[in-house]
Formats: C-alpha cells, structure tokens, sequence
C-alpha cells in the first residue's frame, strides 16, 4: 500500500467512524452537545445528528470505494461546513484538550494533498 492509499484509508477510518460514534451517542454525547450549544428541540437535534452521520457515512464510503478528485473536494467543503457551523455552534471545541475541531487542520492538509496527486494522471490513489 502505498502513501496516498496510507492516507486515503485513514479519512476514511476517520468518517466511518464519525458517523457511527454519532448514531451510537444519539441519546448521549451527540445530544448533549447540542443541547450545550442551544439546539433544545429533539426533533431538531435528531435530524441534525443523523444528518450528520449521514453525511460522514456517505463520504466516508466514497473516499473507500470512489476515490476521486472530486470526492476529495467535496469531503474538504463538507469538512469546512461543519467546523463553522460546530465553531458557531460550541466556539470552546477548539480550546477541548483532544483537538475536535484541530484535527481538522491535519485533515485539511491531507485532502488538498489528495486531490491535487488524483488530478496529476501518472499518479493514482
């Protein structure tokens, strides 16, 4: 396996399981920090996590089994997306000791890197 497969698969580690500790915190963490943040209807709080997890569910199957350019642009605007509205949301993520909106920063990195050697056609992912 190769560097840019190294990092493929870590993504897509990384949205898989995003996505499932989302559903399996439904009643817990998940709606706790939204509530925290203000969102105190549960119906709002279930649609935005399962959305959520939706959303890291399909793209995390999509950088395993589509790998592309455009799928690595997307994630990144999709990841962008969300650490405004989770910045809006609960600006304190940034200052939480285990980095849940820093490690997006590495992530960054890690997508642009991506999409820039899919685009080159002597290199594959």
């Amino acid at each position: 396996m190769n560097d840019r497969q190294w990092l493929r698969f870590s993504l897509v580690l990384v949205w898989l399981a995003t996505a499932a500790a989302s559903v399996w915190e439904l009643h817990g963490q998940s709606a706790a920090l939204l509530a925290h943040a203000g969102v105190r209807d549960p119906s709002v709080s279930l649609a935005l996590i399962v959305g959520g997890a939706a959303v890291d569910a399909v793209l995390g199957l999509a950088l395993w089994f589509k790998p592309s350019r455009g799928v690595y642009l997307v994630a990144l605007a999709v990841m962008g997306a969300m650490t405004v509205a989770a910045t809006l949301l609960e600006p304190s993520l940034w200052l939480h000791p285990l980095g849940p909106l820093t490690k997006n920063v590495p992530i960054v990195a890690v997508l642009w890197t991506l999409a820039r050697s899919h685009s080159n056609p002597g290199r594959s992912t």
